[in-house]
Formats: C-alpha cells, sequence, structure tokens
C-alpha cells in the first residue's frame, strides 16, 4: 500500500474542493439572482426615465388633430426639440393614417410625410395599445429600447396617431456589465479566500485522520509502537481511540499468532513423524523436515505445491478425492522402488471447517521400516525355531518309536538308537539355552562382569586350550584332518575392560566355526594390534569361505552358508547371533570378510584406552 499520497488524492484537497464548489455555487446562483433583479430593476428604472410627460403627448394630440398640417407639423417639430432626454434616440409622430409628421432625428427628416413601414406602429394605431420591445441592431451591434404609445382625443376618444420612441440600451448594460465584473471579481476573491480557509480548516479537520492513516499502516507494516493522539471526545476522537484499541489488539492477536506459529513450527520442526499438509485441490502447503528426510528430499522448495500422491507416488492407486472423501485413513507405502529402502505409514485427515467444508488434508508419516522388518524377523524366527526343533523332535520320535517297536532287545542296535536320542537332545538343549540367552539380550536383563583384563593373556590362554585340544585329537587319531594355529600378536600388553565368559564364549564360537571349515593342514591365523583407541582381533581360516551375497546376513540368527553340512555338524545357527550381541554390548563391533573358496576372516573391534599399571600405584601410594 502506498502511503505518499499526492495533494489532489488527498482528502484535505476534497474537503476544500466541495467546500470550494459549494461556495462557488452559492455565489453564482446569487449572482445569477442579483444580476437578473439588477437587470430588471435597471430596465424599469430606465424605461420609467425616457417616458414622455403626459402634457407632451396632449400636445401632440392637439397638433395631430388640427386641418393645417403644416402648422402642426412645425408645432410638433417644436414640441420635439423642447424634449430633453439624452437617453432618447429618436421620437416619431405617426398619425392615424400612418403618417410620418415628425420626427426628432435630424437625420431623418426626409422620412416625415411618407408611410411608416414599423408594424408596432401599424398595430398600435389599429388595436389602441401600447407596445415595447427590446431589439438588436445586427448593423452597429447596439441593443434599442422600442416603446409605441398611441395618442387618443380627448374630445371623442379616437386613436389620432401614435408616437415611436427609440432608446439605446447600451448605458443600462454598460452598467449591468460593469457592476457584474465588479461581482465576479469580488467572488472569485471570496472563492480564492475560501478556498485557502477551507484548505486550512480540512487540513484541521483530516489531522487525526491522517494520523489514523499512517498508525494503521505501520500497523499493516507490523509496527505497533505509536499511538494516534486523541484531540477531543468528538466522532474522530472517538475514533482515534478505537483505533488505539485496534493496534492494541491486532499487536495481541499477532503475538498470539506467531507465539503459536512459532510452537507450531517448533512441533512439526522436532517431530519424529513426518507431516505433510495440503489445500483443497491436494497440493501441499505446509512440510516439516522429518517429512523431508523420510522422503529423500533436500529442499521443502522442491514439494511445496505438488499434488500430495505425487510426493508419495500413489497416484496410480488413489485420487486425493478419494483420500479426503472415503475411508482410507491410512496406507503403507514402500520406498524401496525409489532407492530409500523405507517403509513409511501414512495416516490421512483432512482439515474440515464447521460448516463442513473441508479445505486441505493432513498426512502423518510414520517409518516404520523397523517394526515392519523386525516383524517379517519374528516370522522367520518363529519358523526357523520350528524348523530347528522340528528335525531332531522328528529324529528322536523316530528312535523311539523304533525303540518301543523292540529295537531295545537287540543289544547292538539299541546303543547306537539311544546315543542318537542323546545327541538330538543335547543339541535341542544346546539351541534352547542359546535362544533364552538371545532373549535374555535382546530383553536388556543380561547383566555383565565387568573387569579390566590383560586380553593378550586372555586370548592366548584360550587359543592354549584350542592348542590342546588339537595335540590330544593327533595323540588319540580322533580326528581325520589336521591343522594348526598362528598368533601375530602385539608385544605391548592391553588392558581391556570386558566380561571374561562371554568374551571367552565368542572367541570360542568363532574358533569352532574356523576348525569345522578349514580343510585338512588348514591354518587358522589369529592377531591383535592396537590402533585408534581401539584393539582389533582376527580370525582367519582357509576354509570354504562365505558367498558375497550372503555376507550381510552372516550374523542372522539360524542363518547358515550350508544348511546340510552345518546340521550335521551339530551347529544350531545361533552362535554368530550370540557373538555379535556380546561384542555389541562390551562397546565394540564384529564383522567378517571373506572370499568364497579363499577362506573367512572374522574381526572384533573393543575400545581400549591405555593403562599404565606403574602410573595408577603411584596414585594409590600418593592417596594413601
Amino acid at each position: 500500500m502506498n502511503s505518499k499520497l499526492k495533494f489532489y488524492q488527498s482528502i484535505r484537497f476534497k474537503i476544500a474542493l466541495v467546500f470550494a464548489l459549494m461556495l462557488m455555487l452559492t455565489l453564482e446562483c446569487v449572482g445569477a439572482v442579483f444580476v437578473r433583479q439588477l437587470e430588471h430593476q435597471n430596465l424599469n428604472t430606465f424605461k420609467q426615465s425616457i417616458e414622455l410627460p403626459s402634457y407632451v403627448d396632449n400636445s401632440l394630440s392637439t397638433q395631430l388633430a388640427r386641418s393645417d398640417t403644416k402648422k402642426a407639423n412645425r408645432q410638433i417639430k417644436q414640441i420635439l426639440s423642447e424634449v430633453n432626454n439624452n437617453n432618447i434616440s429618436e421620437i416619431r409622430v405617426v398619425d392615424n393614417k400612418g403618417t410620418i409628421r415628425g420626427t426628432s432625428n435630424a437625420d431623418n427628416r426626409e422620412t416625415i410625410g411618407q408611410k411608416s413601414t414599423d408594424q408596432a406602429v401599424k398595430a398600435t394605431l389599429l388595436n389602441n395599445r401600447s407596445h415595447s420591445e427590446n431589439v438588436y441592431d445586427n448593423a452597429n451591434h447596439t441593443r434599442y429600447y422600442i416603446n409605441v404609445v398611441p395618442l387618443v382625443d380627448s374630445s371623442n376618444n379616437n386613436v389620432i396617431g401614435a408616437v415611436y420612441l427609440r432608446a439605446s440600451l447600451e448605458t443600462v448594460y454598460s452598467n449591468i456589465n460593469n457592476i457584474t465584473l465588479i461581482y465576479l471579481s469580488a467572488a472569485l476573491i471570496t472563492i480564492a479566500i475560501g478556498l485557502v480557509l477551507a484548505i486550512l480548516i480540512s487540513q484541521e479537520i483530516t489531522r487525526p485522520i491522517e494520523e489514523m492513516r499512517k498508525q494503521t499502516l505501520r500497523i499493516a507494516r507490523g509496527d505497533f509502537s505509536g499511538q494516534v493522539r486523541v484531540l477531543g471526545n468528538d466522532e474522530l476522537g472517538q475514533l482515534a481511540g478505537a483505533v488505539n484499541n485496534l493496534s492494541v489488539r491486532v499487536e495481541e492477536a499477532q503475538e498470539s499468532t506467531d507465539s503459536e506459529r512459532r510452537r507450531l513450527d517448533s512441533v512439526l520442526s522436532h517431530m519424529s513423524d513426518g507431516v505433510l499438509a495440503t489445500d483443497r485441490r491436494g497440493n501441499v502447503t505446509i512440510v516439516n523436515n522429518m517429512a523431508l528426510q523420510l522422503l529423500g528430499v533436500d529442499h521443502e522448495d522442491d514439494l511445496i505445491g505438488k499434488s500430495i500422491i505425487d510426493v508419495l507416488n500413489i497416484r496410480h492407486d488413489y485420487t486425493v478425492r478419494q483420500l479426503v472423501n472415503t475411508e482410507q485413513r491410512e496406507m503403507i507405502i514402500d520406498t524401496a522402488n525409489d532407492g530409500s529402502n523405507l517403509i513409511l505409514r501414512a495416516y490421512f485427515s483432512p482439515i474440515q471447517r464447521e460448516s463442513g467444508f473441508v479445505s486441505g488434508l493432513v498426512c502423518v508419516l510414520h517409518d516404520v521400516t523397523s517394526q515392519e522388518k523386525e516383524e517379517r524377523e519374528r516370522k522367520q524366527f518363529v519358523s526357523n525355531v520350528s524348523h530347528e526343533l522340528r528335525t531332531p523332535l522328528t529324529s528322536v520320535h523316530s528312535y523311539v518309536e523304533a525303540l518301543s517297536d523292540g529295537a531295545w532287545k537287540n543289544k547292538d542296535v539299541a546303543p547306537k538308537f539311544l546315543e542318537v536320542i542323546q545327541g538330538e537332545t543335547d543339541r535341542m538343549i544346546r539351541m534352547i539355552n542359546d535362544l533364552l540367552s538371545l532373549s535374555r539380550m535382546d530383553a536388556g536383563t543380561t547383566k555383565l562382569n565387568l573387569e579390566y583384563v590383560n586380553i593378550k593373556e586372555l586370548l592366548n590362554y584360550i587359543l592354549d586350550r584350542f592348542d590342546m585340544i588339537i595335540k590330544k585329537e593327533e595323540e588319540d587319531g580322533s580326528s581325520n584332518k589336521k591343522y594348526s594355529i598362528e598368533r601375530h600378536f602385539t608385544e605391548k600388553d592391553l588392558w581391556v575392560e570386558i566380561d571374561t565368559d562371554k568374551f571367552t564364549q565368542v572367541i570360542d564360537n568363532i574358533m569352532n566355526n574356523a576348525i569345522k571349515y578349514s580343510p585338512d593342514g588348514g591354518i587358522i591365523t589369529v592377531r591383535l594390534l592396537e590402533t585408534h583407541n581401539h584393539v582389533i582381533m582376527s580370525i582367519a581360516d582357509q576354509g570354504l569361505g562365505i558367498p558375497r551375497k550372503d555376507l550381510g546376513r552372516i550374523f542372522d540368527r539360524f542363518f547358515r552358508v550350508d544348511k546340510a553340512r552345518s546340521r550335521k555338524q551339530g551347529g544350531t545357527g545361533l552362535g554368530l547371533a550370540i557373538s555379535k550381541e556380546v561384542i555389541n554390548m562390551l562397546g565394540g563391533q564384529i564383522w567378517v570378510d571373506s572370499v568364497e573358496g579363499h577362506g573367512s576372516t572374522f574381526y572384533i573391534s573393543l575400545p581400549y584406552v591405555p593403562y599404565d599399571e606403574e602410573d595408577d600405584w603411584d596414585d594409590q601410594e600418593a592417596e594413601s
């Protein structure tokens, strides 16, 4: 809104203009009546001033009644010459036959004795009525007053002639024009003075209005600091007070709106769910940061103005009208095709006024990727447990039936059957114990007995135990393959805070797998080193290796690369899953690197803080 107005556009000028126009109209009306009355009055006065005295008319009537025309004409001439009136231009005396008997104009003496051609004279002789009129002479541009008066014989009241009187009106109209010019000059001066006064008065009247205009402009710009001065208790004063109250109310409403907007923005910004709002056509108008992250968009400008069915990529399944009018209030949106690998649950709610008019739509996006993944894993876990338990139970059931059918009497067969039953039962017990361990880890009820341990000595202790097992198997000949363990440790003692039992269980699981899958003559290499405040351990074998497609699932529960071989060797498929959970609880990481056909290498990383026993002992002595 332009706050600068030109003078002729302001209400101040308009008020002054209206006042001036009213004054001008008033003066014009008064002037018109005044000039009209002045003209009428001057003309009447002029007409009265040029009327011939009654004795002149009587004398002329007497001369026209004489029989001696020549003497009568001389007397008429004498009578007309005695008329002393400068306003009269010409006086003619006409008898009842229409003959001009005399004239006061010396230039028109030749007309004496001629017939008068004037129609007014003829009408007066015929009707015995006076006739007067104003005429305009185009030849010399002069206005004249003509008055024709009948002359009556006093003895018999018969018309014996007429007097034609002609007088110039220029002096009358000249006076009228002069007075009119004076009046117009005075009127113009009055109008000019009135216009100046009107501007000054309108300025005083409109000053509160101007202040209110400026205050409303400041309010429109969001500046509520100013106040309009209340100069009285009239209508403008009350209006100024109302504007001040309006400014306070608008400021309070603006602050409330800004507070609510900031609160809404804060809520939307810190929501863990994505929020999209649309107009009544389904075009996105509001989007929060979480929605941008869930949809894989960097800037909100990329979504603002677009249809929500295009943003959510559901145009082929739904329309905006269906989302607003139907009971389809939630749906699952899989963004795997977009490369984000997220599963979103979308909740839709229309923005509806009290009148029932739907002005938009709100969509809340919730990331259910982990829930859906857990649900799938749970279903797969139940299926795997059922499958893993069904196999040994079926085997046990079969051998028990065989024993029940009489195989227990066969001394050669019965011990083998019982041995198989015992092995399958032990495997189920190990599986159930592993499942219980994983369940306690998932529930967070597993307690760690943490202590600072020299990881180098602990790892040597565990590997010494495996060396003894290898040596015993070689002496007994119970193993059909030979393998060896190589150690590459750092010379520095590394003290790490761990749970010794659970860490030993992890190493046992990895070493047992390495031993199981190592070929005859294979070498198992164990390394220990320190880097970047971490202790890194690696256990490498020369076995079959793991296909690249299975590397990401090697730590899943019940996952086996070679299921038949693993089950034959008595594995439950839970060892690596338990190992990963234990390492995670210790704050470390475990991963695998493998090439199919060239063996596998398992890495374990644990947090490590350098520990100096001598400094610690010195500190304890100082405290004592």
